[in-house]
């Protein structure tokens, strides 16, 4: 499905499921489905994940994430602190697009960040699902999560993971399993598609200078920035879907049984939607992305992925008025076998 207007009506469709043992496989290598066992709420349909999502959001409201800017701002000024004590050039990504998404959903979890390097290594390796090594990695995030969550059951702290200890484990609403499970949905990708998006976002502001001065001259522009940047690359792309009752499509039936591709990055450059979808406009007036999904599963972290590249990249060019690329965009390697697509580096001078 190619079309904005698909993606937006098929993914608040109840007829069609995300349940991966329903899923047509792709290849051999898929398996049966199962994923060792691991379900997080992403691979579960209504009502089981609305009820589930719903102990979680909380935790993610608008109000919520608003009260997580004064940590977010003091964990990037501290990083740029550092950063600017580096020779150029230097690595956007490893020196403040990682450890900033690092930092921050470690703090929201209440995360060890010593733990860093494990967690950072393994969810990069669970996001390839056609390498090898991609289940055991993840077996390895479930199992690390998991005697977390045994050890904070008995003495719950304030971050996320303990206050849903006291309001939904300890009531019995939410079992051990389901918690490790939907905790290793969060930590991996809490930290993998913002830390992208910075590398992307930087990117493209430093190859529109004209864009650049305006922001910095108008920084109260930057949550449009942050959305036409969130349009333009679509970072988590082809969500896959499965129609359990026949449906007709612009036309065309789509039979029960039929697997779906829903092709984000195409749906949000539909010119019959988006004027000139390639460009980086920061003037767009109507912006109604599918970045984050749609429908029942959109993307629960939404607000605070927003946050996080507003202040960082607001911060970024607000303290490095003289940031250029130290190379050729060509130059550049990118993700191709992750689900979450990004750059592995993005060398900067100043």
């Amino acid at each position: 499905m190619t079309r904005h207007e698909q993606a937006r009506a098929l993914l608040a469709d109840p007829r069609v499921s995300v349940d991966p043992a329903r899923l047509p496989r792709l290849s051999e290598g898929e398996g049966d489905g199962s994923g060792g066992g691991f379900l997080s709420m992403l691979m579960m349909d209504p009502p089981g994940h609305t009820a589930i999502r719903r102990m979680f959001i909380s935790e993610f409201s608008v109000r919520r994430i608003r009260e997580m800017r004064a940590g977010i701002e003091r964990t990037v000024m501290e990083l740029l602190d550092r950063l600017v004590t580096l020779t150029p050039p230097v690595d956007l990504v490893r020196e403040l697009a990682l450890p900033m998404s690092t930092q921050v959903i470690c703090q929201l979890l209440g995360v060890p960040y010593e733990d860093r390097e494990f967690f950072h290594e393994r969810s990069e390796k669970a996001s390839k699902p056609h390498d090898e090594g991609a289940l055991e990695a993840l077996l390895e995030l479930v199992g690390y999560l998991d005697g977390l969550i045994a050890a904070k059951t008995s003495a719950p702290d304030d971050g996320l993971l303990g206050t849903v200890i006291r309001q939904r484990l300890h009531t019995g609403e939410l079992s051990h399993r389901q918690l490790v499970d939907n905790s290793v949905l969060l930590l991996a990708a809490g930290h993998e598609t913002s830390a992208n998006m910075v590398g992307l976002g930087a990117l493209t502001l430093l190859r529109h200078p004209d864009a650049l001065a305006t922001l910095r001259a108008r920084p109260e522009l930057m949550p449009d920035a942050v959305d036409e940047l969130l349009r333009l690359h679509t970072i988590a792309d082809g969500l896959r879907r499965v129609a359990t009752e026949d449906i007709e499509v612009d036309g065309r039936l789509v039979r029960a049984g039929d697997g779906l591709i829903m092709l984000l990055a195409s749906s949000n450059h539909d010119d019959s939607v988006f004027a000139d979808p390639a460009a980086f406009d920061l003037h767009r007036r109507s912006n109604p992305h599918v970045a984050f999904g749609f429908g029942p599963h959109q993307c629960l972290g939404q607000h605070l992925a927003r946050l996080e590249l507003e202040v960082t990249l607001g911060s970024l060019i607000e303290r490095l008025p003289g940031l250029r690329l130290a190379g050729e965009p060509g130059d550049l390697s990118v993700k191709t076998t992750s689900v979450i697509f990004g750059l592995d580096e993005l060398l900067v001078t100043w």
